[in-house]
């Protein structure tokens, strides 16, 4: 991502963020304690809401070089908020097997190079126990007319958006990489451009084996 894509991010998703994803992040992340992985942290949109508890230990990862600055910058304006910053992707964590007992994604699937990769390493350093949450913009319905301009435009889309996929079948994925979906919600991002609209959040853990 260039310097000026990470310095306007914010602004681009100003009114988003304030329509839906900070109150979706918000819900999302309201239980998670322990050792938590925020994967893509991206520029911070999601510091302040996590819960202020002792027992929290926070770990930000984004490779973003451009991105970390601003991430980095906001931690340091905001005292209050204790957190590790990583640099690795999300297909190699940093981190021990069995850690964090949360790792949370949010519009990070869709512009990840190896999805059932970044998956396998979610659920390597997940704890038997942990939980995955996710916040993914998808694929809409098959067939639809938003599902077809998003299989027209995504050759083009990835160019100019990082990467970005229109079309990824975040939910399917998750499933394919062992793990078992306990809450998910269906709903468009309001705000934003209707191809991409169709959005995916919830919880998963590890199936069994």
């Amino acid at each position: 991502m260039s310097f000026f894509t990470a310095l306007f991010y914010d602004n681009v998703m100003k009114y988003t963020e304030e329509a839906c994803l900070v109150e979706w992040r918000r819900t999302l992340l309201e239980n998670v304690d322990g050792n938590v992985l925020e994967i893509g942290a991206g520029t911070g949109a999601s510091l302040g809401l996590y819960p202020q508890k002792s027992s929290l230990a926070l770990y930000l990862s984004e490779p973003d070089q451009h991105m970390r600055m601003q991430l980095e910058q906001k931690l340091h304006s905001q005292s209050n908020i204790k957190a590790t910053v990583l640099s690795c992707s999300t297909e190699n964590i940093d981190s021990d097997d069995d850690f964090f007992d949360y790792v949370f994604v949010s519009l990070v699937c869709c512009s990840v190079k190896d999805v059932a990769a970044s998956l396998q390493e979610i659920k390597r350093v997940l704890k038997p126990t942990g939980r995955f949450i996710f916040l993914e913009h998808v694929a809409a319905e098959p067939n639809s007319r938003c599902y077809h301009w998003q299989q027209r435009l995504n050759f083009i889309w990835r160019r100019v958006a990082d990467n970005c996929h229109l079309n990824r079948n975040t939910e399917q994925s998750i499933i394919d990489a062992g793990f078992v979906i306990e809450d998910i919600q269906y709903e468009k991002m309001r705000k934003m451009i209707a191809v991409v609209q169709p959005t995916i959040r919830g919880v998963a853990r590890i199936a069994p084996e």
